[in-house]
């Protein structure tokens, strides 16, 4: 056919022509489905902005959704002319000549790349192609999507195949409109107005040329021009926005002067309502599943994925419940206890002269007004001083007040937080994540973002360590003082603790009975007896990830770790002695139901069988030892209706009482429960108010007390599991009762009760069953 034309280079031009075609034609009808998913005239004339993900109980119920709709669309009219000058004489200054592609620019770009001054090409067409219908995302890739540089040129020639639809179908102030409610501005904010209320609280209508300069420059890399984070290179940014504006006639040289000569004035006072079910759970479930979806391609705000979760819609109630009993009691005795004082302290008890000055600083507006008035501070302080409207947290439900930014600072350091979650280990399933006490005011979550000092929760792996190694639950100890030498980044130390009522009993006791009881003085003897680097190694064999500096204190709980990282170290030992790594999600559907991943849990065997249950069995002395520090739940009947239950636990205090903890087992889950405040130098004062056992355990008892009491929850009462294997050390070693378990002063306070605590003969388990079967 090519033949009849004599002259060859015509030839090959036409045959080039007609592959050309033919190229273009097999990627419009997708031939052999190699070029993937290319938006039709439907599509374009009703294009959905995206389908958000969903993500559930395990039971089936909506627990929230994954949107980008947050966004509000605007009309035309409603965009200021400032932008649209911005967007046209940046991106696209022949915008009104072309039909959606400009080959003029396109060649201009690959030319000017070639010299090596790297630009775009792209119209404005061609980027809302991009950004409406995702043609350069998965589902618009074929198989050619593995060959790198023909996987380019296909997405860009289906970028120009849209763009000439989108010509066809639109004008172009509507195709300006659908731009600008589309575009992206980083950090989940989409469309003109979500951006223009968020960086300067007012609506697109009323943006100035400089600061329409500065939202249009974000659109190069949002992350890279990002006001709050990089002003510097926002601002130059926005100067070189504003210098093609001055260029192509939009601005005069004398308003290009005076708008660069500005600062960003930035105003972040807006506050917008991006609930959409939003929760602690929500944002878990989304950072757990950031690589998985970076892997696979998939983006949770657009893709319509159906996320099914482990947590149990009944226990996230009960616990949501009792946190929200509890700590409402736990801030009306903080507030008892200081009354009118400032509660920001050093640990010499003095106040804290600049918190709130350096809490201003954290602020990002404070950078940005450091900067404005060139480290002033007389000028920057009535920004802070100043009243204004807003809503504010209460346990009496959201509070409309009149506060300044240094009001508000002084009322929420003030707030008690809490982190809990439970895990149910024979399964490795998260039950309940309560990462804060209200999502809305409290982003940051307290249960794998926040790492506190674990306190007395942390003595167990020194326990654990010692039965590892060659001890027994009934090796005997003196509670003495005792000073331990050590050296401590090359300089010789000396650590001499007390014990938390800074008395020694001079009285024999045995392993359970010392951690049952926290006693530090024989916990630190323990530590020097295995080696305070084997105590390390064994917590972070049972599951504890963070950094933990290797000294004597190590075992008192001295370094920070997460609620998460404990909860999944304790349930080693009711998982016989497997580290279990923690599920989030068990399946993942599209919106047709059909599942395109599931997930189950990994363990690795790192203690024996025997020690796991040594160690079960250790923890129940801290309701049946002495003096044990969770003797308070006997304080909740609906932990005992039954007297066959038993419960196990640690509770934990740092100094100062900063932060309280609790560790709850029960022959199904793990429970761990952490409180204090958001800022170590606010606390409680004394072991009445502040100690682990009156502000983490009771939220703990309460939430099991629910629990047992709803006979559709799947866990009832009972005993620990019998031995999983033949236990071989020695364990039954009742201790002496005391006359008095407040205050150990003589050995004159010791009776021998031994019979009266015996406890019941453990046999082996003879169907060797896993705990949480018998729920």
């Amino acid at each position: 056919m090519f033949r009849r034309i004599k002259n060859r280079f015509l030839r090959y031009f036409v045959i080039f022509i007609y592959f050309i075609i033919i190229f273009f034609c097999a990627i419009e009808i997708n031939f052999l489905w190699l070029f993937g998913y290319s938006p039709s005239i439907q599509d374009i004339k009703n294009p959905e902005m995206s389908v958000s993900s969903e993500v559930y109980y395990s039971d089936g119920k909506l627990i929230g959704r994954y949107s980008k709709e947050n966004r509000t669309p605007v009309e035309f009219k409603s965009i200021s002319p400032n932008l649209v000058n911005a967007l046209v004489a940046t991106e696209d200054v022949r915008f009104y000549q072309h039909n959606g592609v400009d080959f003029y620019s396109f060649f201009s770009s690959m030319l000017s790349t070639a010299k090596g001054d790297k630009r775009g090409g792209s119209t404005i067409t061609q980027q809302l192609a991009k950004n409406l219908f995702e043609t350069r995302k998965r589902k618009s890739q074929g198989y050619i999507k593995h060959v790198p540089i023909i996987r380019t040129v296909v997405s860009k020639v289906k970028e120009w195949f849209t763009a000439f639809q989108i010509e066809r179908v639109y004008s172009k102030n509507d195709i300006l409109t659908l731009y600008f409610n589309t575009v992206p501005f980083g950090n989940n904010t989409f469309g003109i107005k979500a951006a223009s209320l968020k960086y300067f609280d007012k609506t697109p209508d009323k943006i100035s040329q400089s600061q329409a300069a500065m939202l249009i420059g974000m659109l190069k890399a949002t992350s890279t021009y990002n006001p709050i984070k990089n002003p510097d290179k926002s601002t130059v940014r926005r100067n070189t926005v504003l210098g093609q504006m001055e260029k192509y006639n939009y601005i005069t040289k004398a308003e290009f002067a005076a708008d660069t000569a500005q600062a960003l004035d930035l105003d972040l006072s807006y506050v917008e309502d991006e609930s959409q079910g939003d929760s602690y759970i929500r944002r878990a479930v989304e950072k757990w599943l950031d690589k998985w979806c970076k892997k696979n391609h998939y983006d949770l705000y657009s893709d319509g994925l159906k996320i099914y979760t482990t947590i149990d819609s009944r226990l996230q109630q009960y616990a949501e419940e009792a946190v929200a009993e509890k700590m409402k009691m736990l801030q009306k005795r903080f507030y008892n206890l200081w009354g009118n004082k400032v509660p920001w302290r050093d640990l010499d008890g003095n106040i804290i002269t600049d918190f709130v000055l350096k809490n201003e600083q954290r602020l990002p507006i404070y950078k940005l007004l450091d900067r404005k008035y060139h480290g002033d501070s007389t000028l920057i302080k009535p920004y802070f001083e100043k009243k204004k409207q807003m809503k504010v947290f209460s346990w009496n439900g959201e509070r409309d007040t009149t506060f300044s930014t240094i009001d508000s600072i002084k009322y929420y350091a003030k707030l008690l937080n809490t982190g809990m979650m439970t895990l149910e280990p024979s399964t490795g399933k998260i039950k309940v994540w309560v990462g804060g006490i209200d999502h809305r005011y409290f982003n940051y979550d307290h249960v794998n973002q926040s790492k506190r000092q674990a306190g007395s929760t942390f003595k167990p792996f020194a326990y654990v360590t010692a039965l590892d190694n060659g001890f027994t639950p009934c090796d005997k100890f003196t509670d003495k003082p005792v000073s331990i030498n050590f050296v401590d980044n090359g300089k010789p130390d000396v650590w001499a603790p007390q014990n938390a009522d800074f008395h020694f009993t001079y009285q024999e006791m045995s392993l359970r009975w010392a951690m049952g009881k926290s006693v530090n003085s024989i916990t630190a003897q323990v530590t020097e007896k295995v080696g305070w680097d084997k105590v390390v190694d064994y917590a972070h064999k049972c599951g504890i990830e963070s950094h933990l500096k290797s000294v004597p204190s190590v075992s008192l709980g001295t370094n920070d770790v997460s609620v998460y990282e404990m909860v999944r170290a304790y349930s080693t030992f009711l998982n016989k002695g497997n580290r279990v790594d923690p599920i989030l999600v068990t399946k993942i559907t599209d919106q047709d139901n059909d599942v395109i991943a599931e997930f189950t849990s990994k363990s690795e065997k790192v203690l024996s069988e025997e020690t796991a249950w040594l160690m079960l069995y250790m923890f129940r002395g801290g309701m049946e030892e002495p003096g044990g520090t969770s003797q308070a739940l006997w304080e909740y009947p609906g932990l005992w209706k039954k007297e066959s239950n038993q419960i196990g636990g640690k509770t934990g205090t740092s100094s100062k009482y900063v932060d309280g903890w609790y560790m709850g087992i029960t022959k199904d889950l793990v429970t761990g429960v952490w409180v204090g405040d958001d800022d170590r130098s606010v606390h409680f004062t004394n072991s009445e108010t502040g100690e682990g056992s009156h502000t983490a355990l009771p939220i703990f008892a309460r939430f099991m007390e629910k629990v047992y009491a709803d006979p559709k929850s799947g866990y009832t009462y009972g005993p620990f599991p019998k031995p999983w294997v033949k236990i071989t050390k020695e364990y039954d070693c009742p201790s002496p009762r005391l006359a008095d378990t407040t205050a150990v002063d003589s050995l004159d306070d010791f009776i021998d009760t031994a019979k009266a605590v015996k406890p019941a003969t453990e046999e082996v388990n003879p169907e060797n069953k896993p705990p949480g079967q018998n729920k």
